[in-house]
Formats: structure tokens, C-alpha cells, sequence
């Protein structure tokens, strides 16, 4: 079979992009989280699952360290650990997120023990880390494209706890303040590591169903709480 010619780089950043559409901020939870429509029980649940994701990224990021052989995009790459894990203790992106369930009535303690974390979200966020260690390093930084589509949710998010959720402290809310930008920056980075070494087709295809899969992983989160509470809200 001959090999199908490599996608332009504008067919391919195309393709990736136009995973917009299947993208979390679409969700029906996220929808109701936005219109001020989510219950103080649920709104907590949602904190207290997505603590279980963010808690993960920086071992995810980690694996494309460990399994990405040139120098110039390991130096890069391990920013992203650091802004997470941050420099010192109390510093980074995960502090932010449990200053943030503090801030809605959660203590540090039932959120790092991970009593509130559902199943779903668990296998979800497992899947993906799991991906990032065992498929090559272009497919995770793939997988991270998401971020492309990110920092105007984390905008409308911020606009909507502060108009709908006035009960959450607005201290707390410090890791929507800072990310937008943060996301940005590693977005286009992302971007141009992916269009720069998927130079095959088989790369690029690979490249697009990582972000694909990306997609289905935090789509599977959000189903996870939203089914979690359903019963709560009939």
C-alpha cells in the first residue's frame, strides 16, 4: 500500500484545531456550571474530582520528558511541571486549585485524600496519564492541544463563579485568574512541537486521534459527575 502524503502544515493544524467542536466547554455540565445552574453539593464535587486531574498533570508531563529524546524540547517541557507543582511549597497551579475548594467549603484534607473522587473520573484520568507514558512523546504533547481551546472557558468560568457562585470566595479563585495565559503560551508551543516533528502522515493521524482521545477523556470526566448527581437534581 503506498503511504498517504503528509497533511500541509495548515491541513494539519486545521484538523487539529477543528477539534474545538468536541471539546469540554460543550458539555452539559459545564453549560449549567456557567449559567449559574449547579448546586453548591455539585459545584464542590466538580472541585473536588477535578483536583484528581490536575494533581496528575505534572507526572503527566514528566512521561513526555522521559520519553522525548531531544534537549531544547525537554528544557521547554519541564516549565510545565513547575507551574503546576510550582517552585515551593504553597506556589504553583495545584495550590491554586485547593485554595480554590477551600474556597467553596472544601478542606485540603478530604480533597488530597480523594474521598469525593468518582470512579469515571478516576479511569479517565488514569487513561490518559497512562498514554502519555507509553505512546511516543509527539502524541502526548498532542493530546496536551487541548489547551488551544481553554483559556476563553477559564474566562467565561471566572465571569460565572463571580456572578453565580458569590458564596465561594473570591480569594480562591486565583488559579482561573492566572491560567488563561499560562495555557496560551504552552498551547502555541504545543502547536509548534507537533507541526514541527509529525512530518510523516502516519504522525499526523497519529497526532489528531491523540487529541481526539484528549477530548474523550475530559468529556468522560464531566459524563462521571454530571450522571453522579442527576438524582440530586429531580
Amino acid at each position: 500500500m503506498t503511504a498517504l502524503e503528509p497533511l500541509s502544515t495548515a491541513d494539519f493544524a486545521a484538523a487539529l484545531y477543528a477539534h474545538s467542536e468536541r471539546y469540554w466547554h460543550n458539555h452539559p455540565f459545564h453549560l449549567r456550571l456557567h449559567q449559574g445552574a449547579l448546586g453548591d453539593a455539585e459545584l464542590r464535587s466538580w472541585v473536588a474530582n477535578r483536583w484528581y486531574y490536575q494533581k496528575w498533570l505534572p507526572q503527566k508531563d514528566a512521561a513526555v520528558v522521559a520519553n522525548c529524546p531531544v534537549p531544547e524540547v525537554r528544557r521547554r517541557w519541564i516549565r510545565r511541571i513547575t507551574d503546576q507543582d510550582g517552585a515551593a511549597f504553597g506556589q504553583g497551579g495545584n495550590a491554586d486549585w485547593l485554595a480554590l475548594a477551600e474556597a467553596a467549603g472544601l478542606s485540603v484534607e478530604e480533597v488530597e485524600d480523594e474521598r469525593h473522587v468518582l470512579p469515571g473520573v478516576r479511569f479517565a484520568t488514569d487513561a490518559y496519564v497512562q498514554f502519555a507514558r507509553t505512546r511516543p512523546w509527539t502524541e502526548a504533547v498532542a493530546a496536551s492541544l487541548t489547551e488551544l481551546f481553554s483559556p476563553e472557558l477559564m474566562r467565561e468560568r471566572l465571569s460565572a463563579l463571580h456572578t453565580h457562585y458569590r458564596w465561594v470566595d473570591p480569594a480562591g479563585l486565583r488559579y482561573f485568574e492566572l491560567r488563561p495565559e499560562v495555557a496560551d503560551a504552552d498551547a502555541a508551543h504545543a502547536m509548534e512541537l507537533v507541526t514541527m516533528y509529525c512530518t510523516t502522515r502516519e504522525q499526523q493521524d497519529a497526532a489528531i486521534a491523540a487529541l481526539s482521545f484528549k477530548c474523550d477523556v475530559l468529556w468522560s470526566m464531566l459524563d462521571a459527575i454530571e450522571h453522579a448527581h442527576i438524582g440530586a437534581r429531580v
